[in-house]
């Protein structure tokens, strides 16, 4: 036997041994944790969002504060379980993916019944937690589910419709903060939130086209029905609607926050942040915009002065 054969077989070997060694408990409950994708949990500050928003005119803000943190929780526990289903339903398009073939159920290391238990698991502790806050978090967490869960089991191969479920969650996300705290949501603060979901979400499907185009990975059914051009108009004119009606939320502000010009500085880092996103959008590189968030700076920084800004404006 040729010693390239048998450095192949010996490669075959390990990467036979590879998975059953992370089949051990350890490797399991890590596998299971890693498709739970706590690294999205980013996303689900936005439950932080209406409270933010509330706070200085709040009487209990102790309280507030407690029933965020409660929504951020059950939500991302509740996330999590459709994470799990999903990566279950997908394992075999996974597996034919450069990247997501290493996830751990399209990898072997977990099983996909354990997957489908790990999720009940997950939607149960954050369905339980949520009534700590109120019964109406509770309500928006059950709605989440059930759509998220007709979007894994097909209506994600839906053109357009697929957009709007993902976005959705982006959406329930404010509206779960803002429930959790019994907080009254401006119209304004709703219309932001949706179509920035909407923005990111087709901004999200742009970079799965460019790498289908690199790569000839294969790529969900619904994306073969959009085009490139068509995806850029919807970031497009997502991004401008975001805009407008972020502007007029702040002249809001400013109008019932003490006449604050602080609120209409906030345009600023806000305008140059959905522009600095778009560069991403752009480059076919915002696949996973939770990544960007934890790694471009630059965006950070814009994000931390917004946020600086918008409390001067509530609370100066």
């Amino acid at each position: 036997m040729s010693e390239t054969t048998e450095q192949r077989n010996s490669d075959e070997t390990a990467e036979a041994v590879e998975p059953a060694a992370a089949r051990g408990p350890f490797g399991l409950v890590g596998g299971v944790i890693k498709t739970a994708r706590p690294r999205q949990w980013v996303k689900n500050v936005l439950v932080f969002a209406a409270p933010f928003f509330a706070f200085s005119k709040s009487t209990d803000r102790t309280g507030l504060l407690i029933d965020a943190i409660i929504a951020f929780v059950a939500f991302s526990l509740t996330a999590s379980s459709v994470y799990l289903i999903n990566d279950a339903i997908d394992v075999e398009a996974d597996r034919a993916h450069p990247t997501k073939r290493n996830r751990p159920i399209a990898a072997g290391i977990v099983p996909v019944p354990l997957a489908y238990g790990a999720a009940v698991v997950f939607f149960l502790a954050g369905l339980g937690v949520s009534f700590l806050a109120s019964w109406q978090l509770a309500v928006v967490l059950g709605v989440y589910e059930a759509v998220q869960l007709g979007y894994c089991f097909g209506l994600k191969h839906q053109p357009v419709v697929d957009l709007a479920i993902v976005g959705s969650g982006f959406l329930m996300r404010s509206i779960a903060g803002g429930v959790a705290g019994g907080i009254a949501l401006s119209q304004w603060f709703l219309l932001v939130t949706a179509f920035g979901s909407l923005f990111m979400v087709a901004g999200k499907r742009y970079a799965e086209i460019m790498l289908f185009e690199r790569t000839g990975a294969k790529i969900r059914s619904s994306l073969k029905k959009y085009s490139a051009s068509y995806l850029r108009f919807v970031w497009a004119t997502s991004a401008a609607i975001l805009i407008m009606s972020y502007c007029l939320w702040a002249f809001e502000i400013r109008q019932t926050e003490h006449n604050s010009v602080w609120a209409l500085i906030s345009m600023v880092p806000f305008l140059v942040a959905v522009l600095r996103y778009a560069v991403d959008v752009d480059g076919g590189i915002a696949g996973e915009p939770e990544e960007i968030a934890l790694k471009d700076r630059i965006l950070q920084v814009l994000g931390a002065s917004w946020v600086i800004i918008l409390f001067l404006a509530f609370y100066l």
